[in-house]
């Protein structure tokens, strides 16, 4: 009998599921609440969408082997996104001073609106695996602890029951999974939330003439001075536009919504370069604030039972601070994982769905230590409080970025675990210890790293 498969929600780590599972179903249907653009536009189900988001080289490499016959890269840079370096091609300044740049190889990350992200996903991969898009909302499952045996979907014509062999919830945040499990008998998924009360505001200009080859600009918070977190980033989007976005914590930290407050707050910040910036572009939109920002994540790798073949990915399974750009990252990982064990037992092989929702909450956690490694010092924030481990990996951590400001050595550590192509442990290694022991190896800069002529556009000159 031919085999189905049913992923909840066509977000990118629903149709990267799709892209999964294609490999060993004769049919996969992804279902979604709600109509679908045909170009790269900003969705209602997305409410993180209209903000900055960075495609790291880790969850780049996991697209590209996910998806078939088709280089999710190339087309992304043939619609306008830009690729940039992490050595050479960011000014950012930390806690702990402005980091170099560099002109040794490092990794790369893709710059581009969520809504191209979505847009090349989504028509990549039907196109390719024949997986089908349709629109309707999945409301209950059906099986028990044992085994998901299908899904009962309300569509436009009506309410229907459709068999599976397997089923992927890739709802998003929103998810109902905790009364579905509940419903079938699992009842001991514990969950976890760490909440800075971070708000994202964003503005979108167009590009100033001669400036199309500006480096990424970030301002980092610092979560460490006892007072709210306020950071601020201006991103190259595809179309000549940059994507500007402030983001503060609760407590005083949140940028505002009007746009002359907008620019203040800017200009405000630890260093100016940001409001300079875009003092001098064009806006092309109002400013975007968003709220939906906390870390949230459900222990499902850790229930006593699960049923077989039933897998949560994305952010149904977790989410983080969204100034941290891991979330795109962490779904392509946990659809990695679940590609991984399809290969091996096939679609309804014994505990494929099991391991695989292990092999996701590892990328999961990856990206959680780091994020919530750093929330967790914002005054305000709710969900948790440092206790000794966090001192340590905190001691530890702001010496490693100490040593970023003056040592390719720690810079390199940094960037292929911020950039997901490597575990935390590699921050572990004789080397990268021996770096941050050292500390850096040239002064510290007491200005951005720029030529004179990205001064002059940056109005710094």
């Amino acid at each position: 009998m031919p085999r189905r498969a049913v992923v909840i929600g066509a977000g990118l780590a629903g149709m990267l599921a799709a892209a999964a599972l294609s490999a060993v179903a004769d049919e996969v249907i992804v279902w979604d609440r709600d109509d679908l653009p045909d170009g790269p536009e900003h969705r209602k189900g997305l409410p993180q969408g209209r903000h900055a988001h960075m495609l790291l080289a880790g969850g780049l490499a996991a697209m590209e082997d996910l998806v078939p016959g088709v280089s999710v890269r190339e087309r992304l840079l043939a619609s306008g996104a830009r690729e940039v370096s992490l050595a050479s091609g960011m000014v950012s300044l930390t806690p702990e001073g402005w980091l170099r740049r560099w002109h040794g190889p490092g990794p790369h990350m893709l710059a581009c609106s969520r809504a191209l992200l979505d847009w090349v996903v989504r028509e990549a991969v039907p196109a390719h695996t024949g997986a089908k898009l349709r629109k309707g909302q999945v409301v209950e499952l059906a099986g028990d602890a044992r085994r998901v045996t299908g899904v009962r979907v309300s569509t436009p014509s009506g309410t229907e029951d459709l068999d599976a062999d397997f089923v992927v919830d890739a709802s998003g945040r929103g998810s109902r999974v905790d009364a579905w499990l509940r419903a079938m008998g699992v009842t001991d998924v514990r969950a976890q939330t760490v909440d800075a009360g971070l708000v994202n505001a964003t503005r979108v200009y167009r590009i100033p003439e001669g400036a199309e080859d500006f480096p990424v600009t970030v301002l980092h918070a610092d979560p460490y001075g006892s007072r709210p977190g306020r950071s601020g980033m201006v991103l190259p989007i595809e179309g000549g536009r940059w994507m500007a976005s402030l983001a503060g914590t609760r407590g005083g930290g949140e940028p505002p919504s009007d746009p002359d407050a907008f620019l203040r707050y800017a200009l405000g910040l630890p260093h100016p370069i940001v409001g300079r910036l875009i003092s001098r572009a064009e806006p092309l939109t109002d400013v975007h604030v968003s709220r939906s920002t906390g870390n949230h994540r459900r222990h499902l790798e850790k229930t006593r039972r699960w049923p077989e073949r039933f897998v949560v990915l994305g952010d149904a399974l977790a989410t983080f601070n969204p100034a941290y750009g891991q979330g795109m990252s962490v779904a392509a990982l946990g659809a990695c994982a679940l590609a991984r064990e399809l290969g091996r037992a096939g679609l309804t092989g014994p505990g494929v769905a099991r391991r695989a929702q292990r092999g996701a909450a590892r990328a999961v956690h990856a990206a959680w230590t780091m994020a919530v490694g750093q929330d967790i010092w914002y005054p305000g924030t709710r969900g948790g409080t440092p206790g000794l481990a966090d001192r340590l990996a905190t001691g530890y951590t702001r010496r490693m970025t100490r040593a970023m400001t003056g040592s390719y050595s720690a810079a390199s550590a940094v960037w292929e675990v911020s950039s997901m192509t490597a575990g935390p442990e590699r921050l572990l290694r004789p080397g990268a210890v021996l770096a941050a022991v050292v500390g850096p190896v040239k002064r510290p800069l007491s200005a951005p790293p720029l030529s004179a002529e990205e001064l002059r556009l940056a109005g710094l000159s």
